[in-house]
């Protein structure tokens, strides 16, 4: 696919964030963690001899550590693309004070829109189902908020939270909290378009054909291995002040030449290479 003339090809990104923007759940058979950025990064080196990717998402932060540990890092590597995914975990949180979510974004994307080419915000996914519904009124805040900043910083706004496809039960892992590698590919699909460029796949918010519904009993035996597995943990970590990212570096900490799409499944530097605690 040819790169459109209106947008040159971009030299380097910087992805910050939390496990969206890690990539959980789209693992690897080495045990690490691919994901939408990596992804995006494969494209972009396509397209850029001498590319550089950086990625210092960690799971579990909520937007007061990304702007503590994230955003001044980020700003520094002057990189053409920087792409910003966080609050999302603030508004799970049984208390959340929305003013400082917003206050806290509003301070990332300050400081982040004047240190490079094109900043990218995004409307998360949503995934179909109760936790969305008792969540929804915080996230729709948090997406309001980001259509402020992009509109008043001139950031790009991918809205995958609209997006008929990522709303798919079927796109999201078994911890119900993060996408599928398919999941994934549509989101990087999702900031490629929004960046100017025809998609590879234009039917990315398309949801997957339908298929038959898992019988009753095989419904309830996922629910409690997600109890067990996923539920259970989390509000442990929870009750006990807690993040599954503690004490784990960034997945990509320094902006290095990013190898390509042949090899970017690999090991990248900086990664834990293990699955969630």
């Amino acid at each position: 696919m040819q790169t459109n003339a209106t947008n040159p090809p971009y030299s380097s990104l910087v992805a910050v964030g939390d496990s969206f923007t890690e990539g959980m759940s789209d693992l690897l058979p080495d045990g690490s963690y691919r994901g939408w950025a990596d992804l995006l990064a494969a494209r972009m080196a396509e397209r850029s001899p001498g590319f550089r990717y950086a990625n210092l998402a960690v799971r579990g932060k909520l937007i007061g550590q990304i702007v503590d540990e994230q955003v001044e890092a980020a700003a520094a590597m002057r990189a053409d693309v920087v792409t910003l995914v966080g609050g999302l975990n603030d508004t799970l949180r049984p208390k959340c004070d929305m003013g400082r979510v917003r206050g806290l974004l509003t301070q990332a994307v300050e400081r982040l829109a004047p240190s490079c080419r094109q900043l990218v915000l995004m409307r998360s996914p949503g995934r179909q189902g109760p936790v969305l519904e008792r969540f929804r009124p915080r996230m729709e805040e948090l997406y309001a908020c980001v259509d402020e900043l992009a509109e008043r910083h001139g950031a790009v706004v991918v809205d995958l939270y609209g997006a008929p496809s990522l709303a798919d039960p079927r796109l999201w892992g078994v911890d119900r909290l993060h996408l599928t590698d398919e999941g994934h590919r549509r989101v990087a699909e999702a900031v490629w378009e929004a960046l100017g460029h025809e998609p590879e796949d234009p039917e990315w918010r398309t949801p997957p054909p339908a298929t038959v519904p898992p019988a009753w009993l095989t419904r309830r035996a996922a629910d409690a291995r997600f109890a067990r597995e996923h539920l259970l943990p989390w509000i442990g970590r929870r009750l006990t002040g807690r993040s599954s990212g503690d004490g784990r570096p960034a997945k990509r900490p320094e902006l290095l030449p990013y190898p390509g799409p042949d090899t970017a499944g690999a090991q990248r530097p900086g990664s834990p290479g293990s699955r969630p605690s």
